[in-house]
């Protein structure tokens, strides 16, 4: 692991506010120029772990390192870096070029220089024109990259940003999301994302830490969680997931299986399976990775299943199915390019079959 791979390291560090612990022992490093997102559900800490990485909050034991230097004793106006807010914080007050210009007025600039610097920051925004604007003239897309801008204009080597487009609707929310993710490739500086949203964690970031209970459940890739989530409570917070209850089967060394609750026997890969036979597994399935079929696959693994429930959601639709041995139903995701499987014309009780391959099988360790 090289400096620029350990940019922020997080060492130990735990938050206790009395006698509840916000953040317990968390330990991670984010590399220089990396967008890293911070994904858990409300009151998980990710915000608490943000704002020890700005300062606003000490930290119970443990240290923070940027750039190799600890911040413990570094107060919030002497760190490297400046957040963004959810509520922009755009001063009513002041036009788009004074806002962007006002963390400036402590620094030794001449007006020539803040106004170049200024008129930078609206370009690299995509908003030449707008200094003259006032607050209440901009939309909520608009004050977003205001604030982005009076951030970056500083120049810090972090961006903190605590779920800054929750306040948008969908849509402008999923246009800025390709925007800042364009905006930090161009600027290049490190970004750590706050958000509980999984699809926008997906969207932007080149790694994520998935956070419960003041704890960081996993820290991988977007495609690393989503494919390959370590414990149940991953898995279910990264998309959807069927989960079956199992039992590890073994023939030698040389083969090993699953015996699945509703599946069968599942053949696995030795080097996949690590557990002794006849110890207890729990695995998963996504819902896009079974088939469906009218009629039973000629080959593979399969089991019949009866249609509960359909929902036709435009490109795709959602089956549930009850299969016999598993209580719950099972969901299973599939493209409205067969007809035949129209969630609008399949009757509940319809027989229909399931199937899948061994590789789609994620193995999951005990929460």
């Amino acid at each position: 692991m090289t400096p620029s791979d350990r940019f922020i390291s997080i060492r130990n560090v735990s938050k206790r506010f009395g006698a509840f612990t916000a953040i317990e022992e968390v330990s991670m490093d984010i590399a220089q120029g990396e967008f890293f997102s911070l994904l858990g559900a409300s009151g998980c800490g990710k915000t608490t772990l943000l704002r020890m990485l700005a300062g606003f909050e000490s930290t119970s034991n443990g240290e923070i390192f940027i750039d190799d230097q600890p911040m413990s004793d570094v107060p919030p106006h002497h760190r490297p870096v400046n957040m963004v807010f959810q509520s922009y914080a755009i001063f009513p007050h002041l036009n788009v070029r004074d806002n962007i210009a006002y963390g400036l007025r402590k620094q030794k600039l001449t007006a020539a220089r803040r106004a170049e610097m200024v008129e930078e920051m609206l370009d690299l925004i995509k908003l030449p024109g707008y200094g003259s604007r006032k607050a209440n003239e901009l939309s909520g897309g608009q004050r977003q990259r205001i604030a982005l801008a009076r951030a970056l204009i500083l120049r810090p080597k972090v961006l903190l940003l605590d779920e800054p487009l929750g306040a948008l609707d969908k849509q402008l929310r999923e246009q800025m999301q390709l925007e800042l993710r364009a905006l930090q490739r161009q600027v290049g500086i490190t970004f750590v994302f706050v958000t509980h949203d999984q699809e926008e964690a997906l969207t932007l970031s080149d790694r994520i830490a998935v956070m419960s209970g003041g704890k960081v459940l996993q820290v991988d890739t977007p495609a690393g969680l989503y494919e390959a989530p370590r414990t149940r409570a991953v898995a279910s917070f990264i998309g959807n997931m069927n989960f079956f209850h199992g039992t590890v089967r073994r023939n030698g060394s040389a083969m090993a299986a699953i015996e699945a609750e509703g599946l069968g026997t599942i053949p696995m890969a030795t080097a996949q399976l690590t557990k002794p036979d006849g110890a207890p597994v729990h695995i998963g399935l996504r819902p896009e990775k079974f088939s469906l079929s009218p009629t039973r696959p000629e080959a593979g693994l399969a089991v019949e299943g009866r249609l509960r429930t359909a929902a036709y959601m435009g490109e795709r639709s959602q089956y549930y199915l009850s299969i016999p041995g598993k209580a719950e139903p099972v969901a299973v995701s599939a493209p409205n390019t067969d007809r035949r499987m129209g969630a609008d014309d399949l009757p509940e009780g319809q027989a229909l079959w399931l199937s899948w391959s061994p590789e789609a099988i994620v193995i999951l360790d005990t929460d």
